[in-house]
């Protein structure tokens, strides 16, 4: 197979190899401790969980990426990129502690929440390291290759971090503090890999930096106005609504998410451990279902065309998320999580697609900051109202509802703007 070969190729590079190992180490560290993070806030036994906890852990867990996202490359581009993995690690350890001593400690929730908020801000500066060191540890011509994989295998490994979190919760110790003190564990032997990476190798180069940091700071947020504007202009109007799609499709995976997170701890499931073990293997499927849009979508969008594709994907959503989704029965939701996964990644590689042919080059990286704060923070909100519409039991007809009406909507949307009337559209 052709990655087999390219990741042989890559692994050829000493340094390559050893700055994938901080990024394993590192993500799977964070896919141990998320999931612990939830299986505290949701599966306690003595707990009773709330949608409007679960909302406060997914804002914990995702508002960081979209404050701090947008800088993180200004400092990343001052300090040396091989410290912010060794502190940035070590600091995740410490903080990781914490939490678990949090969880077992009579504390008010705010500062459980504090420090979960520390691991989770850093985590944007590490992640945003490992992209910008990708050059100094390949060459030129394996660039393309090393930022496919590495990240690929990161999410990957995050992945597997998380299903060990559940293995180790359910399987070997009911301590939701045990499975955070794992993720501090593996956060402390990123650092400890990182060591192996002399510090100067990764950059930044000192020269290069020219600003003083509060100007680059001011730069930072001028020049996303400047990337909103160019977005704003007629000839990019395909990429502002496919933007603007996934965004909605986006909040429309979150409020569902917290659904199934309330049916799994009190509907359909006889126990915490139950509910547990039934997450993680809609969580399972749901993957399975992205998996499965890295395929189909590709050859979805040479026939359709992106655009098409997304409109494919959310008129699908309208009908089959009620269907499926109004029974409240196990089997049902479980076949909707595969379909929502494959439905929800399709669009966005759609969209992801569009942005990237649409958009100037010079304003891509820009584009794609505001597209992350738009990602992050759609999914905040979709948690804030579907912690207002759930009851006890997560059992909702009204949002199952709502929601397929704005899948509905915004295929129709977007088939509206996406092929023009030939009216509207022919010059005058």
């Amino acid at each position: 197979m052709s990655v087999v070969r390219d990741l042989h190729v890559l692994l050829r590079f000493r340094n390559f190899r050893r700055l994938l190992a901080v990024r394993l180490l590192s993500q799977g560290a964070d896919g141990v401790y998320q999931i612990a993070l939830a299986a505290h806030v949701v599966f306690s036994p003595e707990k009773q969980t709330s949608a409007t906890a679960i909302a406060s852990a997914m804002a914990v867990l995702l508002l960081p990426y979209s404050l701090v996202g947008p800088f993180a490359g200004v400092l990343l581009d001052r300090w040396r990129r091989r410290q912010v993995f060794l502190y940035g690690n070590l600091l995740r350890a410490l903080m990781a502690s914490a939490t678990a001593v949090l969880m077992v400690s009579e504390v008010p929730d705010w500062l459980f929440y504090v420090s979960a908020l520390f691991v989770t801000a850093v985590n944007r500066f590490v992640l945003s390291g490992l992209s910008a060191a990708l050059p100094r540890v390949v060459d030129a011509d394996r660039l393309v290759i090393a930022n496919s994989l590495s990240p690929t295998a990161g999410t990957l490994t995050a992945t597997a971090g998380g299903g060990l979190a559940f293995v180790v919760r359910l399987v070997v110790a009911d301590s939701d503090a045990a499975v955070v003190l794992l993720g501090a564990g593996l956060y402390l032997c990123g650092a400890l890999a990182s060591l192996r990476i002399a510090p100067e190798l990764l950059g930044p180069d000192r020269e290069l930096v020219h600003p003083r940091l509060s100007t680059a700071l001011v730069g930072t947020a001028r020049d996303l106005k400047a990337a909103v504007r160019h977005l704003a202009a007629p000839s990019r109007r395909e990429a502002a609504w496919a933007l603007g799609a996934m965004s909605l499709m986006r909040f429309c995976y979150g409020a569902l998410l917290v659904m199934v997170l309330m049916l799994c701890r009190y509907a359909l499931a006889p126990g915490p451990d139950d509910g547990l073990a039934l997450l993680a293997l809609a969580l399972g499927i749901s993957g399975a279902g992205f998996f499965a849009a890295a395929v189909v979508t590709p050859w979805a969008a040479r026939r359709l065309g992106p655009g098409g594709w997304i409109v494919v994907c959310a008129v699908a959503a309208a009908v089959l998320e009620p269907a499926l989704g109004l029974s409240f029965a196990t089997v049902p939701m479980l076949v909707a999580a595969f379909a929502l996964g494959l439905i929800t990644q399709g669009a966005k590689i759609a969209t992801d697609t569009i942005v990237q042919s649409s958009i100037d080059d010079g304003f891509r990286g820009r584009i794609f900051s505001v597209y992350d704060v738009l990602f992050n923070v759609a999914f905040v909100v979709a948690a804030a109202v579907a912690a207002l519409m759930l009851p006890p039991d997560g059992r909702s007809s009204p949002l199952v509802i709502s929601v397929a009406v704005l899948y509905g909507a915004v295929g129709v949307m977007f088939h509206v703007k996406h092929h023009p009337s030939p009216q509207l559209s022919s010059p005058l």
